[in-house]
């Protein structure tokens, strides 16, 4: 796999009254004992994206660059404002496998194409501290920008950026600021230098269109009618478009094996999928229920594992918490064998999913839906009325499968009826989480009592899961003529966990209940 390095940096172009050498205060800046210059590198980097401009209209750079200490083929991910991770690859002539994997979701079947050619003449200082510790790298780039294709055009600027050291505190960058700054120095207008090199570049139409952009953001600030979403529709498109941004932002993350990702990547498509049925008045299901089902394939594909991960770790704990006199029998070794038994091969079927057309189908599917959304009549109507009717509809679902858990045999007979339950909470959770823009605290709070009825019932079905494990366990064992008394000990601890929940699970009932709460939603 390529080599990934967290890039924290900030970028800067010259102001007014900036001197001709506005690097030359780096020695006053606090915390800096040693300035080294170390020359003059020349850069050749050809930037790559698809014709339409996925890449950059994510924030993602994709370059072949020669020339410098690290040459090779550079991938940038955003990750927060001023900080990317670096994903880096060998020279090759074309776009590394490995880099090419972690666009598949953006580019799908379009090709990866050259777009522009940046040439750079780059001196670099390093700012060392008095133990001889890198702080940051310091470099001022004369730069050139050629449009590959497109009529060819060119443009040229001075640029300055301060990249941070490896374990250098964040709020150093603070520090260098104030100084560049008092140099003369102003933060850079575009966030990378292809970002400036299309600006710079861009043709007629291009330019046509940056302006409407530019006009329509004036109209933004001056409070004008696209200020901000005003209708049902508009914030419940904001909310998908969210979403699918997320699911996007997943799906790299999980490709690149990233702790949690496919967890994270599942919330996203149920929060999407829980859209679509909550706000049925908005958005047309005869659209909405087909996606809803692709979205829910998706989550159980993704979800595969993810219950014996849960179930694994929870046994685990209780295995441990046990003293050694209560363990009797080959009990770790089974538990080794039942984790390892879809483990070796869950990557593999999750990237089999994600590298699969029917999963591509459904992203494609997606961006044809937020390019014309079937709209309702309902969502032409305020945000408020229509965003708190859903929410509180949503309740009284919840509020109907708690009785019916409440009312249930205990047993099997409960148990699934509190997972319906769970599933209820987490829908009434995410209708309010999807309406905060709209109704402010109320929502915020209310989805945070959702989330406090949520987790019980949560811990509830987990408890459920690992019984069950725990019953086949203890058949295998028994089979085996082993003991099964450790096991038998394990499941009488879950039993009582799980009446625990049921416990919690009132008290957070009781609370989220009162009437105060959904009163607080209505406009």
């Amino acid at each position: 796999m390529a080599d990934t390095l967290r890039e924290i940096e900030r970028k800067y172009e010259a102001g007014p009254h900036a001197g001709d050498a506005p690097l030359s205060g780096l020695g006053r800046i606090a915390g800096v004992a040693t300035v080294t210059v170390e020359g003059t590198h020349k850069l050749d980097a050809v930037y790559y994206d698809t014709a339409d401009r996925r890449l950059a209209a994510a924030g993602i750079t994709l370059r072949r660059r020669t020339g410098g200490s690290d040459e090779g083929w550079h991938l940038k991910l955003p990750v927060a404002p001023g900080v990317r991770d670096e994903i880096r690859a060998p020279l090759s002539p074309g776009v590394p496998r490995a880099l090419a994997g972690l666009l598949r979701a953006r580019v799908r079947g379009a090709a990866l194409v050259p777009l522009v050619r940046i040439r750079s003449c780059r001196t670099v200082s390093r700012l060392l501290d008095a133990q001889g510790a890198l702080l940051a790298e310091a470099g001022a780039d004369e730069v050139r920008a050629d449009r590959l294709g497109d009529g060819g055009r060119s443009a040229r600027w001075t640029e300055f950026e301060v990249e941070l050291g490896s374990g250098t505190d964040p709020a150093f960058l603070d520090t260098v600021e104030k100084r560049l700054r008092k140099d003369g120095l102003r933060p850079s207008a575009a966030p990378s230098k292809l970002a400036r090199a299309l600006r710079e570049t861009a043709g007629k139409e291009e330019v046509k269109e940056a302006k409407r952009d530019k006009e329509q953001a004036k109209r933004q600030k001056k409070g004008g009618p696209e200020r901000e979403p005003a209708t049902a529709g508009d914030h419940v498109l904001a909310y998908v478009r969210e979403q699918t941004g997320a699911l996007l932002a997943y799906d790299t993350a999980v490709r690149r094996d990233a702790e949690d990702a496919v967890h994270q990547m599942r919330v996203a498509t149920r929060r999407l999928r829980s859209a679509f049925r909550t706000y049925g008045d908005v958005l047309d299901r005869k659209v909405t229920e087909p996606l809803g089902a692709e979205l829910q394939w998706l989550a159980e594909g993704l979800g595969a594992d993810r219950d014996r991960e849960v179930v694994t770790a929870r046994l685990q704990e209780g295995l441990a918490a046990l003293p050694d006199t209560l363990v009797l029998g080959p009990v770790r070794a089974r538990l080794r064998i039942y984790a390892a038994g879809r483990a070796r091969g869950s990557r593999k079927r999750v990237l089999a999913l994600l590298d699969g057309e029917r999963y591509l189908a459904l992203l494609d599917a997606l961006d044809a839906f937020l390019a014309d959304p079937p709209l309702r009549r309902a969502a032409a109507r305020p945000a408020p009325e229509v965003l708190a009717g859903a929410v509180l509809r949503e309740y009284e679902r919840l509020a109907g499968r708690i009785e019916q858990a409440r009312a249930a045999r205990p047993g099997p007979q409960r148990d699934a009826a509190l997972h319906e339950a769970r599933k209820a909470a987490k829908r009434a959770r995410y209708a309010a989480e999807a309406a905060v823009p709209a109704l402010g605290k109320p929502a915020e709070r209310f989805a945070s009592r959702m989330k406090d009825v949520q987790t019980p019932l949560g811990d509830h079905q987990d408890s459920v899961m690992t019984r069950t494990v725990l019953r086949t366990l203890a058949a295998r064992a028994h089979a085996a003529g082993e003991s099964t008394f450790t096991l038998g000990l394990l499941y009488g601890r879950e039993e009582q966990r799980a009446a625990w929940d049921e416990m919690d699970l009132l008290a957070a009932w009781h609370a989220a209940s009162r009437k105060r709460h959904r009163a607080a939603l209505r406009p």
